[in-house]
């Protein structure tokens, strides 16, 4: 009954990460891989615990979704690598200048032009080396909730409350055009396209806005994310 009052929900998670994932990640796959999270939701689900359903299934259908991405490994070692330079010409700059990092002073820092610079941002877009979902995972699940547990414990929330807080403090440190990308994106549920109409630039554009601001994220939770 669980699973099949709930079997939209698992279509809303797939479209919506669907639209920052490169072609080669296929909507049936995201679906298959959350109607699993969902059964093994409806299997774990102790609704003594204090989360809603929904809530816990939601988190278990992104998790099946990340994982089944992380086991595609979609992304050629070059846009890994690529990532990497990215986040660490952003620390580097940020660390000199004292202030946000401008998009030429990162192509200077890593010797390519600006355009190469958007082109390589493209790519990493949705790497999995950083995840903005992931991030989200971390900070409305625990980091246990995957456990044979089933739901977060005492411990559990207090990890969560503190990496929030950092997570909160982090984004508010964002570029302003960053900040309204990720709220756009993530709270008010818009596409990429969506997003391009309300700011008025093109749907890349965004898509290199929320790469950049993965990054930025990815060097100042760096105690966190590994």
């Amino acid at each position: 009954m669980l699973v099949r009052e709930h079997a939209t929900l698992v279509k809303r998670i797939a479209h919506h990460l669907l639209g920052r994932l490169p072609d080669s990640v296929q909507l049936d796959d995201l679906i298959q891989a959350g109607m699993i999270g969902l059964i093994e939701a409806a299997r774990k689900y102790d609704g003594g615990k204090g989360a809603s359903f929904e809530t816990y299934a939601g988190i278990r259908i992104r998790g099946s979704m990340l994982d089944e991405i992380r086991r595609g490994d979609w992304a050629p070692r070059s846009v890994h690598r690529n990532a990497r330079r990215i986040s660490a010409a952003i620390r580097q700059v940020e660390n000199e200048k004292g202030r946000d990092a401008e998009d030429t002073e990162v192509a200077a820092v890593l010797g390519i032009s600006q355009d190469e610079y958007h082109s390589i941002l493209q790519d990493s877009a949705g790497c999995r080396l950083f995840s903005f979902e992931e991030v989200l995972e971390k900070s409305e699940s625990g980091f246990d909730v995957f456990d044979d547990e089933g739901l977060p414990g005492p411990q559990d929330g207090v990890e969560r409350e503190s990496f929030q807080l950092q997570l909160a403090g982090a984004i508010k440190t964002l570029p302003e055009r960053e900040q309204l990308v990720l709220a756009l994106y993530y709270d008010e549920e818009l596409n990429l396209k969506e997003i391009g109409a309300v700011l008025g630039v093109s749907e890349s554009r965004v898509s290199q806005l929320h790469s950049q601001a993965a990054h930025r994220l990815r060097t100042r939770l760096s105690g966190w994310m590994g």
